[in-house]
């Protein structure tokens, strides 16, 4: 971890420094993912059996290709009532903020009787990646199946490693609440080529969404055009901005939430007194010790967190602009004050009871969000990702005399005179 005074001659640089750092896996993974989408589109579903065989170890022909709906039924239905409590908790807030996202058509008619307007619609299939294994989250497919439900999609697709043949109830439970269609027992590059490409069995979809390691974001990068794709995510990501107020020990929590995801993550704070920033030092470093997840929450903290002295938390937000972070977390009393200042950021979180981990379960917004920076372009996910939009335009006799002309004239200097003439041959009628 490493300490920041931004009154500091060096702050500007050690700052920049901070900034850049590069966190994505160090592997180059793009010849290996170029290589498995290549052979599932050629290939089909032979690349798939064999490529479950080598990485999850499990013959795909024996312990069958899919799970059924009464498979996730019977997940969910022997989930304790305080799980599907839970369960449904959840998902009932976040098809509520998510619903409310579903943008109206629209149609005017101008002062020239001209007719124009947008019409909505949701794509026909939508692919959910879920991680398998050790990130076995159900909190990520409803957070992508939910709004994909929401967007009106009808066939619902989602793909998830099982490694040695084992799939976490909690995700076939979570799959029976959202309401996936199918759910198919595959993982890595070579299930988002099979939802890019389709196979035999596996039929294509249009978008695909959800997060992955190294090798899924790299294969939803590389297939993106092929379908459309939510964000390429990279290592998880905090900051938080608080005041002496705080109790450090909650500050720590939070801070380790992000920590402990991955040893790439990277958890920052911002605080205007050093006597509180050593106090939030000293209670990470507690905390860890008690964490089962401790080895990577130190690895993370070790490598990639910051604390960061400001002379004022206002004066910390053009820095945190500059992070663009994942979540950013405004725990002090004028935390309606400097959002009004943020540019760039995920999610924010709002006030000394909001931690950033009740926003990955159960308030409603979506924790898939834009990392690496990339919040100064990209948003989180949400129903629009699912939709699409098209436009229209109608024009009478009046509304082409009144407007063609100065087509024709652009045309023609743009040098394409089939333009110019499909609209000149109706004028001079």
């Amino acid at each position: 971890m490493i300490r920041l005074d931004s009154t500091s001659a060096d702050f500007g640089s050690a700052f920049t420094a901070l900034v850049n750092a590069r966190r994505e896996a160090d592997a180059d993974v793009a010849r290996d993912v170029a290589a498995i989408v290549a052979r599932v589109r050629d290939e089909g579903d032979a690349a798939l059996r064999d490529l479950t065989q080598r990485f999850d170890r499990f013959d795909l022909d024996a312990s069958g290709w899919a799970i059924d709906r009464a498979q996730c039924l019977a997940a969910y239905e022997g989930l304790s009532g305080t799980l599907r409590d839970a369960l449904e908790l959840a998902a009932a807030r976040i098809a509520a903020y998510h619903l409310k996202q579903v943008p109206e058509n629209s149609e005017t008619i101008d002062d020239l009787g001209i007719r124009l307007g947008a019409r909505w619609r949701p794509v026909d299939a939508a692919g959910v990646y879920v991680p398998g294994g050790r990130a076995a989250y159900p909190s990520s497919v409803l957070m992508n199946a939910i709004p994909a439900k929401a967007a009106g999609v009808k066939r619902l697709v989602m793909v998830t490693p099982t490694p040695g043949g084992e799939v976490n109830p909690l995700v076939l439970a979570a799959a029976h609440v959202a309401g996936v269609d199918e759910l198919w027992r595959v993982g890595g590059a070579q299930a988002i080529a099979a939802l890019a490409y389709g196979t035999d069995k596996i039929a294509p979809v249009d978008v695909i969404t959800g997060p992955g390691n190294a090798w899924v974001a790299e294969a939803k990068r590389q297939l993106y055009g092929v379908v459309g794709i939510d964000m390429v995510a990279g290592p998880s990501e905090i900051v938080v901005v608080a005041d002496a107020k705080n109790d450090p020990e909650w500050i720590a929590a939070d801070l380790l939430s992000q920590a402990e995801h991955d040893p790439t993550s990277q958890s920052i704070l911002f605080t205007d007194e050093a006597g509180f920033a050593d106090a939030v030092a000293a209670a990470v470093d507690a905390q860890i010790e008690q964490l089962a997840t401790g080895e990577t929450a130190r690895a993370s903290w070790d490598a990639n967190g910051a604390i960061v002295l400001v002379p004022s938390l206002t004066e910390a937000i053009p820095l945190v602009d500059r992070l663009a972070p994942e979540h950013l977390e405004l725990a002090c009393d004028e935390a309606d004050n400097l959002f009004e200042l943020v540019r760039h950021a995920g999610s924010v979180f709002l006030g000394r009871h909001t931690p950033e981990a009740v926003g990955d379960y159960v308030a409603g917004p979506n924790h898939v969000l834009p990392t690496g920076r990339r919040a100064r372009f990209a948003s989180g996910l949400s129903v629009l990702d699912f939709m699409k939009r098209t436009s229209f335009l109608g024009l009478d006799e009046r509304g082409l005399a009144a407007i063609g002309p100065a087509a024709v004239a652009l045309a023609q200097a743009e040098g394409l005179p089939a333009h110019a003439r499909s609209v000149a041959i109706r004028l001079d009628r």
